[in-house]
């Protein structure tokens, strides 16, 4: 187990190397040194490092290894292989909230960010209280109110588009859910790490409770845990880091669903070390395919797409590896 913690870790920190280099404003491994030592420079390197090429590094490790985490979390709390951050209507509401910032208020990303974050809480508050009123048990509850947020979500962005200028708000909700790194800055990272750090905290934390709601319900009542109000507190922490990253970023697709497939073929059971690779694992897809929209071509391109590509034959692998299996 400890040789893939190794690698994925000597993987990580190549990928983060790599994307401090990369961009239309190249950094050589010289350079960065330099600026790190505090060597004389050329102010307009120093600059693109310190003010763009480091926040927008970190916000992608930041972005991967919360969803890769979060994704975990959801498979094991609802014992569902499929299940990812949306789930719960987080990526949904986020969409939302982004959306009425685009047509009602322009395309200011301060408002675009803070209303996508609002309306991702929202949604999950929703459901949470929605599931205490319902009459199905356990996590269910969530899936099945999760559903109905979503689509109501879907619904009111479809009007939202219909009425929209297709030449200016249409297209930027369009590259809005499809993701993007491009505008992230020092000020924009400083405003969201607090937020994921205390999410993503709060799932390292309460690791131990993870655990006890990957068994049934019962099994953990019996073990003296307070299933509702822990599952409560776990989802809550799950969508506060997702929320967090993805009101700057956009939807990134995949990231929370294949990162724990893949730690799964390497680490073969259930545990807090395989929610840990899961966040390595994510932390690596967004690095890598965050490297790609910036390199492949002239244009930086949408982050979902290289994701798309790079999850796709993951998830694939592991599908067909759970056939042959049985």
């Amino acid at each position: 187990m400890r040789k893939y913690f190794v690698i994925t870790g000597l993987l990580v920190a190549l990928a983060f190397v790599l994307s401090l280099r990369v961009g239309r404003y190249p950094l050589s491994a010289r350079d960065i040194l330099m600026i790190l030592t505090g060597s004389e420079i050329s102010g307009l390197s120093r600059g693109v490092f310190f003010t763009l090429r480091l926040p927008r590094t970190v916000m992608a490790l930041m972005v991967g290894a919360g969803l890769g985490l979060a994704g975990s979390v959801f498979q094991l709390i609802f014992k569902n292989p499929l299940a990812s951050p949306d789930i719960i209507g987080v990526s949904s509401g986020a969409n939302l909230g982004a959306a009425l910032a685009i047509v009602f208020f322009g395309q200011s990303a301060a408002l675009m960010a803070a209303s996508a974050f609002g309306f991702a809480m929202l949604a999950v508050a929703l459901v949470a209280a929605l599931s205490r009123l319902g009459r199905f048990g356990g996590a269910v509850s969530y899936i099945l109110f999760g559903i109905i947020i979503k689509a109501v979500c879907e619904s009111v962005i479809m009007i939202l588009k219909f009425f929209a200028d297709p030449e200016r708000e249409l297209a930027a909700m369009e590259f809005w859910a499809m993701g993007s790194l491009g505008n992230i800055t020092a000020s924009k990272l400083a405003a969201v790490a607090p937020f994921f750090l205390i999410g993503f905290a709060g799932l390292v934390i309460m690791r131990r409770h993870i655990m006890l709601l990957g068994l049934e319900d019962d099994e953990s009542r019996s073990l003296g845990a307070r299933v509702k109000l822990i599952r409560t507190l776990v989802l809550g922490a799950a969508a506060l880091t997702v929320a967090s990253v993805i009101s700057m970023t956009g939807l990134v697709v995949f990231v929370g669903l294949n990162a724990p497939h893949a730690a799964r073929l390497m680490i073969k059971r259930v545990s807090f070390a395989w929610m840990v690779l899961s966040a390595m694992i994510g932390a690596l897809i967004l690095l890598v395919s965050d490297c790609f929209a910036r390199g492949i071509s002239g244009v930086e391109i949408p982050v979902s797409i290289p994701t798309t590509f790079i999850g796709v034959p993951v998830l694939l692998v592991f599908m067909l590896k759970r056939q042959f299996r049985g």
